[in-house]
Formats: C-alpha cells, sequence, structure tokens
C-alpha cells in the first residue's frame, strides 16, 4: 500500500523508539544468533507462545531444549491467550516495550501489522532465517512486508471439513462435496438426534470459506479494490443463514470454539470446519478417543461457485526492542529448525513449513499431513497488508446480526464494505 509521508515518518518515530526499549530479557553478554555476531550466547529471551491447550506443553518443553543447546540462555516460556495476544502485545511494545517479549508467535495476519507500526525487527541477514530456500512459497509470503522479512513461518494451516464416520454411516449420509449437500442430509440424521453441521457464527475465520465457495474474497489487494460489498459477500451471508434456519446447522455467537468442539466431540453434531490445531483437542474426545480413525477429513464444501479455505498459519516474530536481539535470532532459528518441525508434526500433526521436512517419513506417512498438505497447497492467500487482521472485525459484527436476524445479508455485506473503506482510507483503494 502506498503510504503518505505522515505515515511514514510515524512509523520512523516508533521504530526508533522500539530500538530503545527493552523486552523482559535482560541483555546478555555476547550472541552469535545474527550474521556477523560473535562470542556465547546468554542472557534472557523471553518467548510468547500462543498455541493452545493441547499444544502448549510441547512448545515449552521444545523451548527448554534450547536452553540445553545454550545453557548461558534462560528462556521464559509465556502461554498467552490467542485471542488477548495481539492487543496484549501492542499495548506492552506502544508502552514504552515494558512487559513486551523477546519473541513472539504471531498469527499470519498480525505480522503485516506488526511490522508497519515499527514493533518488530528485520530479519534479513540475522541467523533466523538460515536456510530460507527451504520455505514453503506460501507461508513464507505471509512474513513479508515492505520488502523485508519479519518473521520466520512456524506451522502452516488451512480449514478442512471434520466429519465423525460413524454418525455418517449409521445417518447412511455420504461426505458432503457442498454445503447444498449438508442442507440436504439433515432429514436423514434427525431420526437419530443430531444435528449435522456446526456453524462457527462468533470468529468471521469461518466465514471465509462461504465467501470463497461463492466466488469473492475480502478484497483484491493487487487491484486496491473492495470486493466483499459485491454479490459474493451477501451471497456468503445468505448461504450461512439459510444453514442455520434449515436446521442443518447449530451455532452460537458467542463461545464458539469451546461449543463446536464439545458438540462435536460428544457426537452431537456430525461435522465442522476445523484445522490441523483442532485435531490433539477433538482425538481427546469421548467418540475419537477409543476409535481415533472415527475421525475423518475432508476438504471444506463448496458453495454455489467454488471451493476454497484460507490460508493460515503462525510465524515467529522478534520484537525490535528485544535487549537480546542475537539470542533471539537464534532461538527462532532453532524453534523454525527442520528439526524441530519434524517433531512437532509427529507429536502434533501440525504441517511443517520446510521443504526439506515433507521428505520424513514421519511426516510423509503422517494421515492429517497426507491431506492437509494438498490443501495448503491450494489454500487461497489472505491479503498480506497491514490492515489485513483488521478485516475481520467487521465481518464477525455483520455474522452475528445476520445469524440473530438484526440484518439482512445483502446489508450485512454493503456494512462491511463500508467499514474497509474506513480502514482503508490511507492509500488509493476503491
Amino acid at each position: 500500500m502506498r503510504r503518505g509521508i505522515a505515515a511514514t515518518a510515524l512509523v520512523a518515530t516508533l521504530s526508533l523508539a522500539a530500538a530503545g526499549c527493552g523486552g523482559d530479557g535482560d541483555s546478555g553478554d555476547g550472541g552469535n544468533g545474527g550474521k556477523g555476531g560473535s562470542g556465547e550466547l546468554s542472557g534472557t529471551v523471553t518467548f510468547w507462545d500462543t498455541s493452545n491447550e493441547a499444544e502448549k506443553a510441547f512448545f515449552e518443553k521444545t523451548a527448554e531444549a534450547f536452553e540445553k543447546e545454550h545453557p548461558k540462555v534462560d528462556v521464559r516460556y509465556v502461554n498467552v491467550p490467542f485471542g488477548e495476544a495481539n492487543g496484549k502485545f501492542k499495548n506492552a511494545a506502544g508502552g514504552g516495550g515494558s512487559g513486551a517479549p523477546d519473541v513472539m508467535r504471531t498469527e499470519v495476519a498480525w505480522v503485516a501489522d506488526f511490522a508497519k507500526i515499527g514493533y518488530l525487527a528485520p530479519l534479513d541477514g540475522t541467523g533466523a532465517v538460515e536456510d530460507k530456500d527451504d520455505f514453503l512459497e506460501q507461508p513464507w509470503g505471509s512474513t513479508q512486508y515492505d520488502g523485508k522479512t519479519y518473521g520466520v513461518p512456524q506451522v502452516t494451516d488451512t480449514l478442512a471439513l471434520f466429519y465423525n464416520k460413524k454418525l455418517l454411516k449409521e445417518a447412511g449420509v455420504e461426505v458432503p462435496e457442498s454445503f447444498a449437500d449438508i442442507k440436504a442430509s439433515a432429514a436423514k440424521f434427525e431420526k437419530d438426534g443430531v444435528t449435522p453441521f456446526y456453524m462457527r457464527g462468533d470468529d468471521p475465520y469461518w466465514f471465509l470459506p462461504f465467501l470463497y465457495g461463492e466466488g469473492g474474497d475480502m478484497v483484491d489487494d493487487e487491484a486496491k479494490k473492495i470486493t466483499i460489498d459485491d454479490g459474493p459477500g451477501a451471497g456468503a451471508f445468505e448461504a450461512i443463514r439459510d444453514l442455520v434456519d434449515s436446521g442443518a446447522a447449530t451455532t452460537d455467537i458467542t463461545d464458539g470454539w469451546e461449543n463446536m468442539q464439545k458438540s462435536f466431540k460428544d457426537g452431537k453434531v456430525a461435522m465442522m470446519i476445523n484445522g490441523p490445531w483442532a485435531i490433539e483437542d477433538t482425538l481427546a474426545g469421548k467418540e475419537f478417543k477409543d476409535e481415533k480413525d472415527n475421525l475423518g477429513v475432508a476438504a471444506v464444501p463448496a458453495g454455489g461457485k467454488a471451493q476454497g479455505a484460507p490460508q493460515g498459519g503462525h510465524n515467529l516474530s522478534v520484537y525490535a526492542g528485544s535487549k537480546n536481539l542475537d539470542a533471539s535470532y537464534a532461538f527462532v532459528e532453532y524453534m523454525s529448525s527442520a528439526k524441530v518441525q519434524k517433531a512437532t508434526t509427529e507429536e502434533l500433526s501440525l504441517l511443517p513449513t520446510r521443504t526439506s521436512v515433507y521428505a520424513e517419513a514421519s511426516v510423509k506417512d503422517n494421515q492429517m499431513v497426507q491431506f492437509f498438505k494438498p490443501a495448503v497447497d491450494k489454500a487461497v492467500q489472505r491479503p498480506w497488508i497491514a490492515e489485513g487482521n483488521s478485516l475481520f472485525e467487521p465481518i464477525r459484527v455483520q455474522l452475528a446480526d445476520v445469524l440473530t436476524g438484526k440484518t439482512k445479508p445483502r446489508a450485512a455485506a454493503d456494512k462491511v464494505g463500508e467499514e474497509y473503506a474506513k480502514l482503508l482510507k490511507d492509500g488509493d483503494w476503491k
């Protein structure tokens, strides 16, 4: 996006302020995490991990393994709830740096946002981006902003259809290829008191397969055009409302994650849309813990015109105001290394971001990788713009209004478009 002089000056000011502020870590007395550095790594690296309950123990254990390789470095592991992490980081970094981490697990859409306001250290030329040609093209794209690298891909993902094989078999229902198929299956599940599908109504990320399914997108970042208020945007809201009104889907505009997971794990709903991060938690449910093969995964259903799921994932970024940059760079390199990514897949079935890791037998033979890797390869690229993460909030508000009957689908799409125009006013968007 084209930025004016005022915006550029603001970023420069923030960058200088960040550089003069420290994270929680004490400065080391030497380092070799950045190219050209020398001496043994030491000091403290505070790591904010945003992984979920089923994943955090593994990442904490992995962070401790880094300390064994670098005995003079103390890694302070902090698990920060994903929904709170963005705001907490901005508050800490923008408040002089007090309490900010040295390294943070950033959602792919956060990188450009944080980089634009000067809160992330550029990683080009540091040890953090060693073997960068080994990273898959899709996740690597999310680490770039204004020609520089501000993150290293840790895991990649997309959304898929999770289904209970036993419930589908008992109902005589084939794995649906479209949302229309799900709607048509409602009567077959009714005799068993099962709702076919859980539609997450509180998180706009789950709206995207419906938007892509109608042939649309949030914006066209190359043409600098807002597109969500075109026909496909209204069609996506309409498709969601129709699934719920028909009785084929249940939904909730609050606590969607907990309600969805419980409903699916307990066999109250037969299908849901979710990602690789949900596998371990799902398999712990009563419908799957003794029959892990009962969990099926398929491509997200198609809409009226297309089929598509968003590219997701997480990167590792370094705070620009860290007092221990060398150790932070080295920590990012370790946590994104092929060795760690291989172990991550073996333990959690999360998808690696390095090409070389997919050649490992334990990764190649992983059942979830076998499905999700082709899906990730075909995932729809989200707009890697600084405002990318902000584009979700207007959808969240309107999705709730549509599901509660407060707003009609066409009006909801128009309202989202109006909010986008306000968010994207810094530039020549149309």
